[in-house]
Formats: structure tokens, C-alpha cells, sequence
């Protein structure tokens, strides 16, 4: 072991000594390729395992992408060792290529190329020691890579000329490389002047060259279909980390479109800053509003646009399954926004029982192999980066990580202090919503509704303003509405005996299912992981662009498209009055006549109700807390707001409805389960 190590170390240094120390000589590129080299060319493949870092990842985001397909050709430009064919080797059967093609000028190096095809019985490999600038296969190819090899080629743009002119309709062309960026580039790429000029000499000395030609020729050349940007560590040197990039594209003008190869781009491609006062995660691992109770009023169809705060992005991932055209979920928090791209690339690409695992059980061991093999493929930089950071939430329970997930934390280490985890788990486990009634108000039901001074002094450590924020997502304008209307602690205990009183947690409730045990149960979890509905979802988010993931100001997502449906959640509790006004102003615009916009409040009657009916919407107020609202229960009422000139009828459910306008109720007569609500009742 120690001989084998200072072999190693013996062979790092002869590559260290090759290209810090010698000059590179020769007329021709093939020359001095070959005077580079020739002295490292045995000892080239260890030490470029820890330093070109973006191969592996490159190989996984191609893999994913071509893994099922049978009958491919793959040509890899600058191949160099074919260690790319070892390391593909790992990830996809060799056997789904044809032929595979490894070609490099470097005489030294395709020597030891067909030494390791020799070795490792490659029947379908081929080396071939030519120039990538005229290489041709005798068929199209599926996949050209060039692997920190395009930076090396000086006429790089008839390498990419010739590449392209071979590359089948639904094939693809993957780069990693490094890379600086241009003087104004895309924020993933940004480099300082300092830091462009740096890199750009540092290389310059091996022959090699980082500057954004080369990935703005591929972009005019080709369509981008996935983009990572990143830093890596150069052996032996310390602090200093080389830029790299991995970049995909397809052919621009196609017809033949490959949705399991290219789905739908549906996110940002950029690594979000998030608002300062939020904490550096998601503060909602799912959706808090009951989607039961939207379907009634929203009614959606396929000629649907629908806007929707993201929030735990459960309720975006119902919209897209209810069969709207088109949901667009836009939040502030860009940790929402990768939570929901990971939803949404796991439905994609996982079998049922890993999304299963992933978010209903919230633990899953391989997360982060499934990670880096099928999911970061296809999610933004940010959300890659993101996740790659997080991959431990998913060690010991998704839910218990966030902003909620300290509230959950909080329950299970109190119910385990006070000895009451068998309690909880007889509670959520009920047989029936009787059974449920009687265990809560014979224990927690009884003891909130006489509010002593233990209890008292116990609420204020769970109600007080900073808990609320960091881990209910309680804002300071909610906080100051509730205040206005109720006592903090009796709003939490109606809406907590409320629900336990009406709603089952066994069948029905997976919201405070989840708070309570840190999981869902398969007869009681959000509509994405039932079986059925998982599979239509699969098919849905395939079809194109059906569900897009914005990081931004709403308002500024709203001025971008007219929709036909809008879902403000509580978003309006958080806004101060010019807010409000400038969010009315963009409702009024944006939304089609007869379009629906939909919120919840922790006031009764948010005086914002106002400004939207003024907006050119008819408002009508659904439902309060004076009685059981739904299966989460938080909030002190729902509004509906249609906009004006719409000619069908709104459906909403009978009680507590009421218009704004206070000279006549928006009522008319209709079965006993809901109430036929039209625009021109109020007038």
C-alpha cells in the first residue's frame, strides 16, 4: 500500500512537472499535443480524476438522458484515454451504443486508450488517433462529448461545425470544461476582471484556452438543455479553484422532439438570492392551503393559465394533474422554488415507490445517488446546488427539516418528553372521526380550552413573533390582522379543536397527519402520490411546458402573461397598502374577463377585499372561521374574486358566503351543498 502511494504521488508529480515546468514545443497542433503529453500519458488518468471535475457529471445529465434508448452511436472528441468510456460504463449499459467512437490527435494517448479497450473487452469501442475538426462516423450520432477537450482545439468552431453536421435530430452534443466568463455574461457565469484575466494566463501557459468563444459558438450553434457552473479543486494547489462548466444542446430546427431525452425546461436557470429575512431553507415543505376546497371554486380546464404562489408546491403539482393548460408557481424564497423542482424532476424521471419514499415517507437511502444519476440532470444550477448542500434531510425525515419542520421537530420531542407518543399515534390512527373527537377532547382539547396559567405561559412560547415566523411562517402584517380581530391563543385553539372535531386524520387529513408524525400514510397524503393520480401527473409534465417554476416578486410574475385563473393563498396579509394597490392594478390587467382570483386570510374582513373588487372584480366571501372551514383550518376566511364582464357562474359552497357589496348579499337559491353566485346578482 505505501509503494502503491508513492507510485501514485511519483506519477502526480510527472504530470505536475509536465505542464508547470516544460515548454510546449511543436509546429503543429498535433505536435505540441503530443510534446504535452507524452511524458504524463500513463499517469494522465489519476491525476485528472481530481481535477477535471466536471466529466462525471457531464456522463450522468447524458446518461439520464439517453438511459432505455438501444442502437446509439457515440462519438467522444478529444476522448484521450477513453476513460469517458470507463466512467459511462458506471452509469449505462455499453451495450444500448452501436459503435463508440474515442477520437484524439494524440498518439501517446490513444495508446493507452486501446490498451484499456484490450483490457476491458470493449467490443463496440473504437479509438481513432484523427483530427475532431474532420472526423466523420459512418452513421448519425446520438451523442458527441467533448470533455475538457473543445478549450484545446484552436479552430474549435470547425470542430463544432463538423460535430453538428453528423448529430442526429434528437441527439445531443455535452461539454464540460473550463471556462471564464465574458465581460457581461449570465450571473451562473460572471467572472471579476480579476478573474478572468487570472484563469485566461494560468491556461494560456498549457496551450489551452477559457474564454467564452468557445460556449457562445455552441449556443448560436445549438439549443441549450442543461447548464451547471461551478468551481473545483486543482491537486497539490491550495485555495485556488478552477472554474468549470457542463453544458448540453440540441439541434435547434427539429421536428423530431424527444420528451424523455429533452422535457420541458421549467425553471430558472439561475441560483436565486434569497430576501434576507428568510431563513437560508424553505419555511413550507408542503402546500397550506386545502386544494379540495379550491377545486370547487376554480373549475379548472385544459384552456387554463393558472398563477399560484409555490409555497410546498403540492398544490401546483394538483393544478397541473386537474388538467390546467398551463401553472406558473413564482415565489420570493427560491429554496420554495427548488423544492418544487425536485417534485417535479422526481415525478418525472423516479418509479412511484422512490417519490414514495422521498416525500411520503420523507427518508429515502439512495437519495443521493438517485441525486446525481436521474434528478440534477434536469433541475436548475440553483436547485442542483441546493439539493446537492441538503441531501442529509432526506437521512432523517424530509418534514423535519425548514421552517415547519422545526414546529415538527417541537411536536415529537415534546410527545416523546411527556411520554405521549403512543397518544399521537392512536390519534392519527382513529378508526373513526368519532374515535378522533374523543381522544382529543379528552386530553389537548380539554386542557387548551381551560387556558390556565401553565398553559398560558406555554402558549406564549409557541405564539410569540419570531417562533410564528421561523416556523409557521407567520408574518408580522398576519400577526398584527389576527391581533386586530381575536386573542393570538384562542385563534390557534379553534382552529385546533375545529379540526379535530371535523376533520379525520386517519382517511382525510394529511396536513396535520404530517405535523404530527413527520410523514404521510398512503390512504392519506397530497393527490400527487396517490398511485392514479402519480402516473396521469407523469404524463402531464411531459407534454411541455405545463408547469413553470419562477423565483421573483408575484406582481412581477403577473405582469408577464394574462391568466385566466389566479391563486394568491395569503400572499396579500404580507403586503403594506402601496403593495396592495400595485398588486390590484396588476389583477385588473392581467386577468382575463370571467378569470377567478382566490386568497385566504387570517383576517374576517381584510380590508384589501375592497381595493381588489375596485380592481374590476366581483368579491365574494366564501367562508370564515365562525365555522369548521377545512382540512387545515388556519385561517379566518376565503375569498373568490371574478372579474367583471364574466358571463358563467361561480360555484361556491353554502354558509358563510356574503358579497362585499354590504347593500345586498350575493346569494341565490341552489342545491344544499352550494350556492350559485353569478356577477350580475349584485348589481
Amino acid at each position: 500500500m505505501v509503494m502503491e502511494s508513492v507510485k501514485g504521488y511519483y506519477m502526480d508529480l510527472q504530470c505536475l512537472s509536465s505542464m508547470w515546468l516544460k515548454k510546449i514545443n511543436g509546429g503543429s497542433h498535433k505536435e505540441r499535443l503530443e510534446e504535452f503529453y507524452r511524458p504524463q500519458a500513463e499517469a494522465y488518468d489519476r491525476f485528472r480524476a481530481n481535477f477535471l471535475h466536471g466529466r462525471q457529471p457531464l456522463l450522468a445529465a447524458c446518461a439520464a438522458r439517453l438511459r432505455g434508448s438501444t442502437g446509439m452511436i457515440w462519438v467522444d472528441l478529444g476522448g484521450g484515454t477513453a476513460e469517458n468510456v470507463d466512467m459511462m460504463a458506471q452509469l449505462i449499459d455499453l451495450a444500448s451504443f452501436d459503435k463508440i467512437y474515442v477520437v484524439d490527435m494524440c498518439a501517446a494517448l490513444c495508446k493507452v486508450a486501446r490498451e484499456k479497450v484490450r483490457r476491458k473487452g470493449w467490443s463496440n469501442v473504437e479509438i481513432v488517433e484523427g483530427d475532431a475538426c474532420t472526423f466523420k462516423p459512418t452513421k448519425q450520432a446520438t451523442l458527441v462529448t467533448f470533455s475538457y477537450s473543445l478549450s484545446m482545439i484552436p479552430t474549435f468552431m470547425d470542430a463544432v461545425d463538423q460535430s453538428t453536421s453528423y448529430l442526429a435530430d434528437d441527439g445531443m452534443v455535452g461539454i464540460a470544461d473550463f471556462f471564464t466568463s465574458a465581460k457581461y455574461d449570465l450571473p451562473n457565469r460572471q467572472h471579476s476582471y480579476a478573474q478572468r484575466w487570472f484563469w485566461r494566463t494560468v491556461f494560456d501557459c498549457d496551450g489551452i484556452d477559457v474564454g467564452p468563444e468557445r460556449r457562445q459558438y455552441l449556443e448560436h450553434k445549438l439549443a441549450p438543455v442543461f447548464e451547471f457552473n461551478a468551481r473545483g479543486k486543482i491537486p497539490y494547489v491550495p485555495y485556488f479553484q478552477a472554474p468549470y462548466y457542463i453544458w448540453i444542446g440540441r439541434p435547434i430546427k427539429c421536428d423530431k422532439v424527444n420528451l424523455q431525452r429533452f422535457p420541458a425546461r421549467a425553471s430558472d436557470e439561475f441560483e436565486a438570492k434569497r430576501p434576507p429575512t428568510f431563513p437560508p431553507t424553505f419555511l413550507y415543505s408542503l402546500s397550506w392551503e386545502d386544494p379540495r376546497e379550491d377545486d370547487k371554486v376554480l373549475e379548472i380546464n385544459p384552456s387554463d393559465t393558472v398563477l399560484t404562489l409555490t409555497s410546498g408546491g403540492c398544490n401546483a403539482l394538483d393544478l397541473v394533474y386537474q388538467g390546467a393548460g398551463q401553472v406558473v408557481a413564482v415565489d420570493i424564497n427560491p429554496a420554495q422554488s427548488y423544492l418544487l423542482e425536485l417534485k417535479r424532476a422526481a415525478v418525472l424521471r423516479l418509479p412511484f415507490e422512490d417519490v414514495w419514499k422521498m416525500f411520503g415517507d420523507g427518508v429515502h437511502p439512495k437519495f443521493e445517488q438517485l441525486l446525481d444519476r436521474e434528478i440534477a440532470p434536469f433541475l436548475s444550477q440553483g436547485a442542483a446546488n441546493f439539493w446537492y448542500q441538503k441531501s442529509y434531510y432526506f437521512k432523517n425525515g424530509l418534514y423535519y427539516h425548514g421552517g415547519m419542520g422545526r414546529l415538527l421537530r417541537a411536536v415529537k420531542i415534546l410527545a416523546k418528553v411527556t411520554r405521549q407518543e403512543h397518544w399521537v399515534d392512536c390519534l392519527v390512527n382513529a378508526p373513526t372521526l368519532e374515535k378522533q373527537k374523543e381522544l382529543w377532547f379528552a386530553t389537548v382539547g380539554k386542557w387548551l380550552r381551560q387556558a390556565n396559567i401553565f398553559t398560558r405561559i406555554s402558549s406564549f412560547l409557541v405564539t410569540n413573533r419570531l417562533v410564528l415566523w421561523f416556523c409557521a411562517g407567520v408574518c408580522k402584517g398576519q400577526l398584527s390582522l389576527i391581533r386586530k380581530e381575536d386573542n393570538i391563543y384562542d385563534y390557534i385553539v379553534r382552529c385546533l379543536n375545529s379540526t379535530a372535531e371535523y376533520s379525520h386524520l386517519r382517511d382525510s387529513n394529511y396536513f396535520y397527519r404530517c405535523c404530527l408524525t413527520g410523514r404521510f400514510s398512503r390512504q392519506c397524503c397530497p393527490r400527487f402520490l396517490e398511485q392514479g393520480p402519480f402516473y396521469q401527473l407523469k404524463d402531464e409534465l411531459a407534454r411541455g411546458e405545463r408547469l413553470l417554476i419562477r423565483t421573483g416578486t408575484f406582481v412581477g410574475e403577473l405582469r408577464k402573461r394574462t391568466y385566466s385563473k389566479v391563486i394568491l393563498m395569503d400572499h396579500v396579509d404580507w403586503l403594506e397598502q402601496p403593495d396592495i394597490d400595485t398588486l390590484c392594478d396588476a389583477l385588473r390587467d392581467q386577468v382575463r374577463p370571467g378569470g377567478r382570483v382566490i386568497w385566504r386570510s387570517a383576517s374576517r374582513r381584510p380590508g384589501y377585499a375592497k381595493c381588489i373588487e375596485k380592481a374590476g372584480f366581483k368579491v365574494t366571501r366564501i367562508q370564515t372561521s365562525e365555522s369548521y372551514m377545512d382540512r387545515v383550518n388556519m385561517y379566518a376566511s376565503f375569498y373568490v374574486a371574478v372579474r367583471n364582464s364574466a358571463p358563467s357562474p361561480i360555484r361556491v359552497p353554502s354558509g358563510n358566503v356574503e358579497s362585499t357589496d354590504e347593500r345586498k348579499p350575493l346569494l341565490s337559491p341552489g342545491s344544499p351543498d352550494s350556492v350559485l353566485c353569478t356577477p350580475t346578482d349584485a348589481k
